[in-house]
């Protein structure tokens, strides 16, 4: 099966949110799953200069007010896929961030850039870019690639699959209508039963309304979507789609996520060798100004500072936290208003609370390895990673019950703690109170050693490789084309 996967980024060169992470590893697991996989990128600059034994395919122009534009074929540093990488300078090679400039400005031309990469997706499909080479399904990832489904359904020669995937449906690339005469769609697509939503175009809306599959990155958030809470205005496109949407949970990458291999860590551990954590704590610690109190619980938030992941309810609740013995780190970017919030805080507390408005991965790994528990306690998640990542390292995740956190974390109740069950916490109110009795609880699990330690191997042993996602996804792929050709 060739698989055609187009996105605007990938880990570790292009990286905002868990979008990246999804492109960095689910390609390779397909094919690891015998399948032919390329990746369709951007020509952003640490793409196109990362792009190793790369030769022309095509070359272009003048589209979407680029006069120059060449289709390049390489390979990515490490990875064994192909990509194909969009070079046009004159719509991707600046400077800033892949979707705002460096005062977090969004670029005027967002609508033009993007369109070109679902242009290029469906052209690609239709064999007409690359004619060695032609995908059996095109997989459009999140609104900067949603179009990809719209060009390929209104061009006559595009047989491929259309599978759409909602990372996180918050963000929908959101334009005036009267830019509509740029993407050189036919008319019919620009009403309420395609493009259009409240008097804008939304390129998000365009791969709801003309995918042919539609997926979610965890089972419960696929549910979530077709609701007024979580739906964000697109819930009735939703649910008259419902018959063609499912949910597929994202991975983690054994590779770059293990403790026992991990070269970022103080010390390396497993779960039949847990004393590594324990330096792992002692470690970041000293490194971040925390004092050193092994028998205290550390909690570390490892996210962007964002009302969505429910940062303020930390802040909240942080008074009741310090007071109850807890120590915290905050690692991230975000809000000006939330990072200067927990700035102050760590401010008023020190040795008790540590900030670093910082994105940085190597101290993400130290973090989640060196802290007891990690808090994701978000007021909706698609599906979540870091919580993940905290079950990999035997950081207990406390979480709120939405989105992919309810399905990955079993809450500690005292029957699950006792069938071996339990691999976190889980709290359902988005409220600080709600929060702080989570907090409670986990605190007094951390003063049973002998209890914490066994839930900690329990977390241990969850298994969320992306290879069960890829053999999902391989899957999804196989019934929906044979029910095409039924």
């Amino acid at each position: 099966m060739k698989l055609l996967h187009v996105a605007a980024e990938v880990f570790p060169l292009v990286k905002t949110g868990g979008l990246a992470d999804v492109t960095g590893a689910l390609p390779p697991a397909l094919a690891r799953a015998g399948a032919d996989v390329r990746l369709l990128l951007p020509g952003l600059p640490p793409i196109l200069d990362a792009l190793e034994e790369s030769r022309v395919v095509l070359s272009l122009g003048p589209l979407f007010g680029a006069g120059r534009i060449t289709l390049r074929l390489g390979h990515l540093p490490g990875s064994a896929v192909p990509a194909y990488v969009i070079d046009a300078p004159y719509l991707y090679r600046r400077g800033g961030g892949p979707y705002q400039d460096d005062r977090g400005n969004e670029w005027p031309d967002n609508l033009q850039r993007f369109a070109l990469l679902g242009w290029a997706g469906a052209h690609l499909a239709a064999g007409e870019l690359d004619e060695g080479w032609m995908p059996d399904v095109l997989h459009a990832h999140d609104w900067h690639a949603g179009l990809a489904c719209a060009y390929a359904r209104v061009h006559p020669g595009t047989a491929a699959l259309t599978v759409f995937t909602v990372h996180n449906l918050a963000y929908q690339g959101l334009f005036p209508m009267t830019e509509f005469d740029r993407l050189g769609l036919p008319v019919r697509t620009r009403d309420s039963s395609g493009l259009e939503f409240h008097g804008q175009l939304s390129f998000m809306k365009g791969g709801l309304k003309f995918a042919e599959r539609i997926t979610t990155v965890s089972p419960t958030y696929a549910g979530e979507i077709a609701t007024p809470e979580f739906g964000f205005g697109l819930d009735g496109v939703i649910r008259s789609r419902q018959a063609v949407v499912s949910g597929i949970l994202n991975g983690v990458d054994p590779q770059v996520w293990d403790p026992a291999r991990d070269s970022a860590l103080a010390a390396r551990y497993a779960a039949d060798r847990l004393d590594g954590k324990a330096a792992c704590k002692q470690a970041l610690q000293s490194e971040v100004a925390l004092a050193a109190q092994p028998e205290v619980p550390l909690l570390c938030v490892v996210s962007r500072l964002t009302a969505q992941k429910g940062i303020d309810l930390v802040l909240a609740a942080l008074p009741a936290l310090v007071q109850r013995g807890v120590q915290l780190l905050v690692v991230g970017t975000g809000d000006p208003g939330l990072e200067s919030a927990v700035r102050d805080a760590a401010r008023r507390h020190p040795g008790r609370v540590a900030a670093r408005l910082v994105y940085d991965e190597a101290l993400a790994h130290r973090a989640i390895a060196g802290a007891d528990a990690i808090l994701v306690p978000s007021r909706f998640e698609p599906c979540g990673l870091t919580q993940m990542y905290g079950l990999r390292y035997g950081t207990l995740p406390l979480v709120r019950r939405v989105g992919g956190l309810a399905d990955t974390v079993v809450d500690g109740s005292d029957a699950a703690v006792r069938e071996g069950r339990a691999t976190g916490f889980v709290f359902d109110a988005a409220s600080p109170l709600a929060l702080e009795r989570a907090v409670e609880r986990l605190v007094a699990l951390y003063r049973q050693p002998r209890a914490w330690q066994a839930v900690m191997r329990t977390a241990m042993a969850q298994d969320f490789s992306w290879d069960h996602a890829a053999r999902d996804y391989l899957a999804l792929y196989a019934q929906a084309l044979a029910n095409r050709v039924g």
